[in-house]
């Protein structure tokens, strides 16, 4: 510190006061809107950096949540289309991609801490809205739907049909965002929120519940392996699923983009639909 000590004359003083409210009007200036502090967070996003020279992209996600991401009970691996969706993503981006297994209510939380670098499960623009972070381009639209058991003995064939029922939804997730929407709209009994949608599916097949809100190709995945479900509506509404990022990962996320970009023309995405998504119900 001594090598740094100067004489500071009153001539010098005035320069340095000059100097330092003009510097504070340029950061007036940027919080008000203006590009000064855009250069300064791209100038310090290392994010893309980071990634390259880890050499991989560390993935937080919930593998709950079949077709797109699910634990293999026979080999123990996490697998689905969000799984293959992202590793074909990282290999156009020359890293590899290392998952890290989160309850889904922890996922924004544990990004914010940097447990790791972007959330992909099936996560929608919707149900990260409130969190600061920074969104993908859109890589599918999920319609949420009305799952009732085989038969639907309670005749829902609509949400007004929902009116003085029990319906049953994922916490934390657009589909219970939707049901908080539709229930001052349509008047339900109830409104019970899980953990995990699988645990309001085994209410449903209990019957301690009258319906179930979640995405279509859950549903018809549930319907497949179990018929004791059946879907009973069309799609209430389309969630938007997204890569969620932490605030200021520009360049990460237009690598990322490019990438999917990339991958949709390529065939690689179409044919991975293909394989997880396109479900013929029983």
């Amino acid at each position: 510190m001594a090598r740094r000590l100067r004489i500071v004359t009153a001539s010098t003083l005035a320069l340095l006061l000059i100097a330092t409210l003009a510097l504070g009007g340029c950061t007036t200036t940027a919080e008000q809107g203006g590009a000064t502090i855009g250069d300064e967070e791209a100038a310090k996003d290392a994010s893309l950096q980071t990634v390259k020279e880890r050499g991989e992209i560390i993935v937080g996600l919930a593998p709950f949540y079949a077709p797109f991401e699910s634990t293999n009970e026979q080999t123990k691996e996490i697998e689905g289309f969000d799984i293959d969706l992202m590793n074909a993503i990282v290999e156009k981006m020359g890293v590899k991609a290392t998952y890290r297994p989160a309850e889904w209510q922890a996922l924004l939380g544990g990004l914010e801490k940097g447990d790791y670098d972007v959330i992909f499960s099936a996560m929608s623009k919707k149900e990260a809205a409130e969190a600061n972070v920074e969104f993908s381009d859109v890589y599918y639209l999920l319609p949420d739907v009305i799952i009732v058991a085989k038969g639907n003995p309670k005749g829902i064939t609509s949400k007004d049909d929902l009116k003085d029922k029990i319906v049953g939804v994922q916490l934390g997730s657009g589909s219970e965002q939707l049901a908080d929407e539709l229930n001052p709209e349509i008047g339900f009994k109830g409104l019970k929120k899980y953990k995990l949608t699988q645990d309001a599916m085994n209410d449903l097949k209990a019957g301690r519940i009258d319906a179930v809100i979640a995405g279509y190709t859950f549903a018809l995945e549930q319907a497949k392996v179990d018929p004791s479900f059946e879907v009973s509506s069309e799609p209430l509404e389309s969630a938007e699923l997204v890569g969620v990022f932490r605030k200021g990962s520009t360049s990460l996320v237009e690598a990322f983009n490019k990438a999917l970009a990339e991958v949709k023309a390529d065939g690689t995405y179409d044919a991975l639909v293909k394989k997880w998504l396109t479900i013929q119900q029983q």
